[in-house]
C-alpha cells in the first residue's frame, strides 16, 4: 500500500492497519501538547498522531500502545524512520491490563467507536470489541498526572454520553472543538479534552472543507506544517 508523505515524516501503511485519515490528522494537529513531557497514545495504528505531536513538541517523550500486532510493527517502523525516533516508543499492550507507575501529562486516542457489527473492515480499530468508552475513560483517569489532559476525537452523536461518563470518572471537560465536515453542515466529530480539574469550558468550531473536495482556509492553516500541499 502506498505510503503517506508528510513534510517531516512518512507513514508506511498496510491494508491490515487503519490508514491515515482526517480524524487522526485533526487530533494530531489540535491536541494540547505544549506543556506535556510524558505522552501516552492509546491505539497507535500507524503512529500518525504521536508523530504529529512529536513534531509539535520537541521535548516530549511518547509511549504508544496497541493490541494489534500488525499495528505495533507498523508503528515501530514509522517511529524508527522518523526524525523523532529517540523520543518515541511503542509496545504491544492491551490498555485494559496496562500497568505502570508513570503518570502522563497527555493521554491521546482516536478510539474505536462503532458497536460490534458484521463488518470485517478494521475490526479492532473501528469497533468497541477490545476497548469501549468506559474502559478507555476509567483507565485514563487513573493514569493522568495532576495537571494532565485526556484528549480524544469521537463522533458528535456519542459526545454527550462520553462527557457524562468522563464526569462519573472525575474527568471534567475543559475544551470542546466542534468539527464540521463541510461548511454549513451538521457537526461531524468532536475533539474533547478533559482534566482532573473542573475549569471553564473553552469551545470552538472547526470546518474541514468550504465546499466538496476544497479544504477550508482553517484546515490549510492548521496543517501547513504537516501536509505537503498548499493552498
Amino acid at each position: 500500500m502506498k505510503s503517506f508523505k508528510f513534510k517531516q515524516f512518512e507513514i508506511q501503511q498496510s491494508s491490515d492497519v487503519f490508514r491515515v485519515g482526517t480524524d487522526g490528522v485533526l487530533l494530531g494537529a489540535l491536541a494540547n501538547i505544549h506543556l506535556a513531557d510524558n505522552v501516552l497514545e492509546v491505539g497507535t495504528g500507524t503512529g500518525l498522531i504521536s508523530l504529529m505531536l512529536a513534531q509539535r513538541n520537541l521535548n516530549a517523550n511518547f509511549l504508544g500502545i496497541d493490541i494489534n500486532n500488525k499495528a505495533v510493527d507498523l508503528t515501530k517502523l514509522n517511529f524508527e524512520n522518523s526524525l523523532f525516533k529517540l523520543r518515541l516508543k511503542n509496545i504491544l499492550q492491551d490498555f485494559k491490563t496496562f500497568k505502570t507507575e508513570e503518570k502522563f501529562d497527555l493521554i491521546v486516542s482516536n478510539p474505536p467507536y462503532f458497536e460490534e457489527n458484521s463488518s470485517c473492515k478494521d475490526i479492532l480499530a473501528r469497533q468497541t470489541i477490545e476497548l469501549n468508552f468506559h474502559q478507555l475513560i476509567s483507565k485514563s483517569s487513573k493514569l493522568l498526572s495532576e495537571s494532565g489532559i485526556f484528549s480524544v476525537i469521537i463522533p458528535f452523536e456519542v459526545g454527550d454520553y462520553f462527557i457524562e461518563m468522563a464526569k462519573e470518572n472525575q474527568l471534567f471537560l475543559n475544551r470542546k472543538i466542534n468539527i464540521y465536515g463541510i461548511e454549513n453542515s451538521k457537526i461531524k466529530r468532536l475533539i474533547l479534552e478533559f482534566s482532573l480539574t473542573d475549569k471553564t469550558l473553552i469551545e470552538s468550531d472547526f470546518i474541514i472543507e468550504k465546499s466538496p473536495r476544497k479544504y477550508s482556509d482553517q484546515y490549510l492553516e492548521l496543517t501547513k506544517e504537516f501536509h505537503v500541499f498548499g493552498k
